[in-house]
């Protein structure tokens, strides 16, 4: 069995031992961490146990969607999650992540709104591969990016329309960026996030980006992809100036580094099909010191 499904399949001996729950939790966000650069969890020290579960979570679901050993059975095994979920919530759990995020939810009182969005998003990777309009791939943005943001705010306290709305914003921009990453990726599971209207207006097509075609067209189509989440980054700002220390200078760490990213591709001339852009340890100093003194 390999390292992704031994996370998936992973049992818990005591649904009552939150330290083992807490530990595989742990060792998932590390884990993450060792795929690629992450700043901090956001949230005080005593609520990282709570944000952990929460990306456990969600990183085991998009693994689901994403990972080739799952391929058999994707949707099963996001339904299997699922069930696990409202298990979790009366206090039933047998894997350590449901044993952990049960904890979180009666405690910090959590909808499971927020998670159903999200599992629903990765069943959206399974079936939807293409999207014809932005207004398509910002509803899709809504449920699997915005609810991880909204859901760190909750713990923390924060409930309030619009700054839950301003959290919404950095997390679009953060999925766009990501569709900027990861292109190539993508295309290597067929999936294409750059909304076909989006191609038709630069007159580039699908069979170009297969053919790695880096031209005018191409540089102009992911222009429109850097400037709509350069702009929401820009309008989810405000977000950091009414949150309180240590979560306004941890959220404020992953919007710089979302920035970071976008200007990595603008250095590259937008051609992230051939360059995939990535942060690495060399960038953290410099946006820790933005942190403190932008």
């Amino acid at each position: 069995m390999n390292e992704t499904m031994s996370w998936a399949d992973a049992t818990i001996a005591d649904a009552r031992d939150l330290s083992e729950a807490d530990a595989f939790c742990a060792r998932l966000v590390d884990d993450s961490r060792g795929r690629s650069p992450m700043p901090p969890l956001p949230g005080a020290l005593p609520l990282r146990p709570h944000i952990a579960a929460i990306f456990a979570f969600a990183r085991i679901a998009v693994d689901f969607a994403n990972d080739s050993e799952f391929a058999p059975d994707r949707l099963g095994r996001l339904a299997d999650w699922e069930r696990q979920l409202r298990a979790a919530e009366s206090g039933q759990a047998t894997h350590p992540v449901f044993a952990a995020l049960g904890r979180t939810i009666r405690e910090r009182g959590l909808p499971l709104g927020p998670f159903e969005d999200l599992l629903g998003a990765a069943r959206q990777d399974c079936a939807q591969k293409r999207y014809q309009t932005f207004a398509e791939l910002q509803e899709y943005c809504r449920r699997s990016a915005n609810p991880l943001g909204r859901l760190a705010l909750m713990v923390d306290g924060v409930r309030d329309t619009r700054r839950l709305e301003f959290s919404d914003r950095v997390c679009t921009a953060l999925r766009l960026t990501r569709v900027l990453q990861e292109i190539q990726g993508d295309l290597d599971r067929d999936r294409i996030y750059i909304p076909r209207e989006d191609f038709q207006a630069t007159g580039y097509s699908e069979a170009d980006l297969r053919m790695k075609i880096v031209n005018e067209r191409f540089r102009s189509l992911m222009k429109i992809q850097w400037k709509r989440a350069r702009t929401l980054y820009e309008e989810g700002k405000p977000l950091f100036l009414t949150l309180p220390r240590p979560l306004s200078w941890e959220l404020k760490l992953t919007w710089l580094g979302g920035k970071a990213l976008l200007r990595k591709v603008h250095k590259l001339g937008y051609d992230t099909l051939r360059h995939r852009p990535a942060l690495t340890r060399w960038d953290w100093p410099n946006l820790l010191l933005g942190v403190l003194f932008s």
